[in-house]
């Protein structure tokens, strides 16, 4: 059981399909599917169904799936754990991040970063923050700098670096606009753009709006906070938005009671060996300003 034909059978597994799997490992579909065979032959078990276009686990490969992944992450923490008896700042760290902090909060961090340590190669991948956990809690990725989960994963440690406060904000020509601060009533008179549920930020204002019996009128809503911003600066309804955020196409109207903050920072698996590269970055990340 070799380690290529274990990563081919991950992905394979995650994109579901042969050839979206050989052009995530920069290979042949037929180069791919060689490395499965050899995999399936060394357990003797058939690991995946193709039916039509469809590609699905067997139920050996699902016994598997969860167990090719902890043979690899344990593989490349014995990697780093014998790295970091250098004092060599190097190699590959793998970053997954928000939209917004990466736009937002990370550039100036990244650019100290590189410039201090120009040998790591930086692999920083946008996703949203629940898609960044999960790939820090499968091994996918070292490290993810996110909105920070209100019940992480046991499996995760979270640090936080940035508080970030959330204001309720409208167009400036909006009616909200020339009542400052709006209540709770004039609140849930109109539509709330908020990211869409499920995400973390979404879970801690229903929290906060549950806590003060804010009933609110769905409007449209997104993952993305620069599409909210966007659809609020238009007109089309009110939103809880990062302070950061705030300019001149937009009004703050906070209600008093109305408080809400999310925590931004670093989320990486506590049973895993921080690479010097991930050391480096997380330091510069506690000195960057808030």
């Amino acid at each position: 059981m070799d380690v290529a034909s274990l990563q081919a059978f991950i992905a394979v597994a995650e994109a579901g399909s042969f050839s979206a799997a050989a052009e995530q490992l920069y290979l042949t579909q037929p180069a791919v599917s060689k490395r499965i065979a050899v995999l399936e032959d060394s357990l003797a078990a058939r690991l995946f169904d193709r039916i039509g276009r469809r590609t699905t686990l067997t139920e050996a490969g699902r016994a598997l799936l969860p167990r090719a992944r902890r043979i690899l992450a344990e593989l490349e923490d014995s990697r780093r754990a014998i790295a970091n008896l250098s004092a060599h700042i190097t190699g590959r760290l793998s970053i997954g991040t928000s939209h917004h902090i990466g736009l937002r909060r990370l550039p100036p961090v990244l650019r100290a970063f590189n410039g201090t340590y120009p040998d790591v190669e930086l692999d920083l991948r946008f996703m949203d923050s629940e898609a960044v956990c999960a790939a820090v809690e499968h091994g996918e990725l070292e490290l993810g700098v996110v909105t920070l989960p209100v019940q992480p994963a046991v499996v995760l440690t979270t640090e936080p670096i940035w508080d970030d406060p959330l204001d309720a904000v409208v167009a400036v020509d909006h009616a909200l606009a020339r009542t400052r601060p709006a209540t709770l009533e004039q609140l849930g008179a109109y539509p709330a753009i908020l990211p869409a549920r499920g995400t973390y930020t979404r879970e801690i204002m229903e929290q906060a709006f549950s806590r003060l019996g804010l009933v609110i009128r769905p409007g449209p809503s997104t993952n993305y906070l620069e599409t909210i911003r966007m659809l609020v600066a238009v007109g089309l309804g009110w939103s809880m938005l990062p302070r950061s955020m705030v300019d001149e196409e937009l009004q703050i109207i906070t209600p008093g009671r109305l408080h809400i903050k999310r925590s931004l920072g670093v989320v990486r698996h506590r049973e895993r060996t921080l690479s010097n590269a991930a050391r480096a970055l997380i330091a510069l990340l506690h000195a960057a300003p808030s």
